[in-house]
């Protein structure tokens, strides 16, 4: 159980670096992490795949999504850190109000598939943001995050931990449903029904 725990915190430590470096190069990409068989069926590939199915964590793994995400489409990744697909068109895709495809994929998958995360970086905000059950639940600027407070991060992805959301002085309680987080390279938001709460991070 602990050696699984580790293991989904290096995935997401990984993608998000990638997803930061994405979002400073000002490139938009999505990233699906589900247990690889619920991949089965739901997309296809728009491209030839070029590479065979290894680990994400291999040599040479980081800068081939850094080149490929100029690709339309998602990359899709098993929550044992395989690289499953890359330019995979998402069938279960739902649109999300003001927002484009990688969004309404980002939407449908995550809703679809139980215990999956999807990390889009936004082309045009240079934002990243975390999906869950077919929601926003974090979002994340590009600017170089603390060690610890990226291991909250991961912690609140993967496991609903909310030391995230004591950090910046909210009681769980009183949030109800979990919140959409924004984590900034100044401050920590928590983005609840009732309105904003933001807490200067300080240097």
């Amino acid at each position: 159980m602990l050696e699984n725990k580790k293991r989904k915190e290096e995935i997401y430590n990984f993608l998000l670096e990638i997803a930061q470096e994405l979002s400073k190069r000002k490139l938009g990409a999505l990233m699906v992490i589900a247990p690889k068989r619920k991949f089965n069926k739901i997309y296809e590939p728009l491209y030839p795949q070029i590479i065979a199915k290894h680990q994400i964590f291999e040599k040479g793994t980081r800068e081939l999504i850094l080149n490929l995400a100029e690709l339309d489409g998602a990359f899709l990744i098993g929550d044992d850190g395989t690289f499953v697909s890359f330019g995979a068109r998402i069938k279960k895709s739902k649109a999300l109000p003001g927002y484009g495809t990688k969004h309404a994929a980002a939407v449908g998958i995550t809703k679809h598939i139980k215990n999956s995360s999807a990390i889009l970086v936004s082309e045009e905000s240079g934002w990243v943001k975390i999906f869950k059950d077919g929601k926003i639940v974090l979002e994340l600027d590009s600017t170089k995050k603390s060690p610890q407070l990226m291991h909250k991060v991961v912690n609140f992805i993967t496991d609903n931990d909310t030391a995230l959301i004591a950090t910046a002085g909210v009681s769980a309680a009183i949030t109800g449903v979990l919140p959409i987080v924004i984590v900034s390279g100044t401050y920590l938001a928590i983005k609840t029904a009732s309105g904003i709460i933001k807490k200067s991070l300080g240097k």
